[in-house]
């Protein structure tokens, strides 16, 4: 009896760490509600187009970078500038904690993503979406999954 308590309990905490990936319509409609769509004049394409170039929509998508920084989540937000790891000294202008970046409720992501458009050159930080979104027709990241 004492085994399967610990197997039970090993499996709650194994489904706890795998990674959320999210369909585009269902973050869509999450951005939609968040107040992302034209956002600074960003339609929702620019961001579920960003979304997909940055962590193709993992919530978890960890990227370490020669600098010694790491990029988080789903919008892959960087620790050195924006958000606080655990022992480190960065400038956390997003006052998060980076750990809060890696987990299914976006919430401080979006709050994160937003002040970072704001405060800098609007969505040139991601270079996903500059590579892959910018000036393009992006109606079809949207298309078909119910939002307006």
């Amino acid at each position: 009896m004492k085994a399967a308590g610990t197997l039970a309990l090993m499996g709650c905490l194994i489904a706890a760490v795998e990674p959320k990936v999210y369909t585009r319509c269902k973050l869509a409609k999450i951005f939609s509600r968040a107040g992302l769509d034209n956002y600074r004049g960003f339609s929702l394409g620019n961001w579920i187009c960003m979304a997909y170039y940055e962590s193709h929509y993992n919530t978890t998508a960890q990227t370490d970078l020669e600098d010694g920084s790491t990029d988080y989540g789903i919008f892959q937000i960087n620790s050195y500038t924006w958000c606080r790891r655990a022992k480190l000294q960065e400038k956390n202008h997003c006052h998060v904690a980076c750990s809060a970046l890696i987990t299914d409720d976006l919430t401080d992501a979006i709050i994160c993503a937003k002040k970072i458009v704001k405060e800098t050159d609007g969505m040139n930080y991601w270079q996903g979406w500059k590579k892959h979104c910018e000036g393009k027709d992006l109606s079809e990241w949207k298309k078909g999954c119910e939002v307006s």
